[in-house]
């Protein structure tokens, strides 16, 4: 009885969602799927939201601890302050939801990254109002209260003018994914009040597989069957190539102008194996795992785009011709982040 118990209970640190938490997400999934997916976004008395703080609703029971005083004691200056905070309060409220109403946000195309690095969303704040904007903090929106957010950016807007703010978030897993849901909040002035829009992208993020830590060497080339293709004709006519550095190579050999790129010793090649082509194939991985071939093939595709080798990479039912640059490497990338 007590293992047929035991084997009931959950496993400890399990998180099952409860009916309540999982009517939130559901609630939450039919708000934002009511919101328009667009770049630009500009904050209107429509998609701005209002509520107290925790402060705020302290302050406002202070104020009625405040009034009933004042109504029981008959004291005037009691009345007098208790008005005088109201005031102050509705003031700060109106300040408050001002803050981010009429405000312009433009999110610009994220540049691609590595499963794992932290992606950079550039968002440009634009005010056409005479007045400043303070406090200002754009963040990417938590699917729960569990789930881990990126950090506050803030900033503020001057009048009439643009403003900068950058939010970091880390994907992980790799594709084209959508960029999440960011939040926009101020509290400016008092703190009593929270006000908030909630922004869709329409951009897409472009996520390569994380590159292998410890890679092995870079597969040995193979013979051309049509000519060099990671060669070049040097003045007198001798047919040069690029390899990594072999101790012993003269210093004459050595390609300066890569090791100043890549930070890695590259030697011309004058031989033979100039006229070889680099394939980087997914048969020579050698691990069972997808993710571990495509993690390993990242690696040597920025290993060899490092030493300036020209390469091409061969996938099952997807080859890309042998070519350098960064164009070419950008190429390969997609096609390993896009390989299913």
């Amino acid at each position: 009885m007590k293992a047929t118990a035991a084997a009931r209970q959950p496993a400890t640190g399990a998180f099952r969602p409860g009916p309540l938490q999982r009517l939130r997400s559901r609630l939450r999934a039919w708000l934002q799927g009511r919101l328009p997916v667009s770049d630009t976004l500009l904050l209107t008395q429509g998609n701005v939201y209002i509520l107290p703080t925790r402060p705020g609703l302290m302050f406002a029971l202070t104020l009625l601890v405040l009034l009933l005083a004042s109504i029981n004691y008959r004291l005037n200056l009691g009345y007098l302050l208790t008005f005088l905070l109201a005031g102050a309060g509705i003031a700060g409220m109106y300040l408050t939801h001002g803050t981010l109403r009429g405000l312009t946000l433009h999110l610009k195309q994220p540049a691609p990254v590595f499963c794992g690095d932290a992606a950079m969303l550039e968002v440009t704040l634009t005010s056409a109002a005479r007045r400043p904007r303070y406090g200002i903090g754009l963040r990417v929106l938590r699917e729960d209260r569990r789930s881990a957010a990126s950090g506050w950016s803030w900033t503020d807007v001057p009048p009439e003018s643009q403003a900068l703010a950058h939010v970091a978030f880390q994907p992980q897993r790799r594709g084209r994914h959508r960029v999440p849901s960011l939040t926009a909040e101020t509290r400016f002035p008092l703190g009593i009040f929270r006000v908030w829009a909630i922004w869709r992208p329409a951009a897409e993020l472009l996520v390569y597989p994380a590159p292998e830590m410890q890679a092995p060497p870079l597969p040995g080339a193979q013979p051309m069957p049509g000519g060099p293709v990671n060669a070049r004709h040097s003045q007198g006519g001798e047919t040069e190539g690029v390899r990594a550095y072999r101790r012993g190579d003269p210093l004459k050999l050595v390609v300066w102008k890569k090791v100043a790129k890549s930070d890695e010793m590259v030697s011309r090649d004058t031989s033979a194996a100039a006229r070889q082509e680099l394939w980087i194939d997914y048969q020579l991985t050698g691990g069972a795992d997808l993710e571990r071939r495509l993690s390993r093939l990242t690696a040597w595709v920025l290993s060899a785009d490092r030493l300036g080798m020209a390469y091409g990479l061969r996938l099952p039912g997807h080859d890309i011709a042998p070519d350098h640059g960064e164009a070419h490497r950008r190429r390969c990338l997609e096609q390993l982040a896009l390989y299913a």
